[in-house]
């Protein structure tokens, strides 16, 4: 059974009612049946770290491969990679102990990272959708316009917007007092669940994780669509409505990504969930993308080929294998 704790310090100071650790409460519900979401969740992993890890080596060392497409989803494998890690290990160790037990520094960490990678994947997804929109709407300049300095610019774009959008969430979390209890009732740090925990009024922490959490999904998912109502009109004007297929693996990765973003969000305003329930959706949103990526672009994944002889033949595409 799952008990609260306190002790001596938390964040630096003396109270003696604030806690020193939080115990994660994850999957504790199963009781002697761990094993088989264990496996499941070690095998998931498995495949998330030996797939991107597969997509990187391989951009890295292919000469064909050095395109800013491929760049881009070099850097989004390993966001996947850091991202999965922040959580998965822990989840695992849990599922072997009778405790899950993490500091509160190391919660905090925890927290800021998971959502910073989150946003981060959402804002390089969105920096592919503009390379979609350069290479098919402007085939003649894609080369003069995506040089190496855009592409950098655009990846430490992504990061900076990454690490500004969960900044103020984690800041005003880490200096609300925390007496008891101490059980968070997710897999891991998850904001929602520490912030029910704080022995002061979070109307505050509401509003302001609301509307960041809104800022990291409207800002990359109005300009992914901007992107894509622009590459649509441009190929219906050319008559070349086919060659939007050439985006179907980054249009199948954005839907995937957004859709379980706004199944998480329903799970946590539908009261009738369970923690469990919740847990499970959490965990299915954090490694189902990062699980699929590898899946979905090695299988077929098409780059817009730039032909300087004719605009109308720049949307034609090649199939690289990984």
């Amino acid at each position: 059974m799952l008990t609260s704790h306190r002790s001596s310090s938390v964040n630096g100071t003396s109270d003696p009612d604030s806690v020193s650790f939080f115990i994660l409460q994850g999957l504790s519900s199963l009781g002697d049946r761990p094993m088989i979401p264990f496996v499941i969740l070690l095998l998931g992993y498995v495949i998330i770290l030996g797939g991107n890890s597969m997509i990187i080596f391989v951009t890295l060392t292919d000469p064909k491969l050095h395109s800013p497409m491929y760049f881009f989803l070099c850097h989004l494998s390993f966001v996947d990679i850091v991202y999965t890690t922040t959580t998965i290990p822990k989840m695992l160790a849990g599922f072997l102990s009778d405790v899950s037990i993490i500091s509160v520094p190391g919660c905090f960490l925890q927290m800021h990272f998971f959502m910073q990678l989150n946003c981060t994947g959402h804002a390089i997804l969105t920096v592919m959708a503009y390379d979609r929109y350069v290479a098919i709407c402007h085939p003649l300049h894609y080369t003069s316009i995506m040089t190496r300095r855009v592409q950098t610019l655009l990846i430490a774009g992504a990061w900076g917007f990454s690490t500004f959008c969960p900044l103020p969430v984690t800041t005003i979390a880490l200096l609300r007092p925390y007496c008891g209890p101490n059980v968070v009732k997710h897999g891991w740090c998850d904001f929602s669940s520490v912030r029910r925990l704080a022995c002061a009024d979070t109307s505050v922490d509401n509003i302001v994780s609301l509307f960041f959490a809104a800022l990291s999904l409207l800002i990359p998912g109005v300009l992914i669509l901007t992107s894509y109502v622009l590459i649509g009109i441009s190929l219906s004007r050319m008559g070349r409505l086919k060659a939007f297929r050439t985006c179907a693996a980054h249009l199948t990765v954005v839907s995937i990504s957004f859709t379980s973003a706004a199944f998480v969000y329903i799970s946590y305003r539908v009261t009738n969930f369970s923690p469990e329930v919740r847990i499970i959706v959490a965990v299915l949103y954090a490694a189902l993308t990062p699980f699929l990526n590898p899946v979905i672009y090695s299988l077929r994944n098409k780059e817009p080929h730039l032909n300087h002889s004719s605009p109308e033949l720049g949307c034609e595409a090649h199939i690289t294998e990984f």
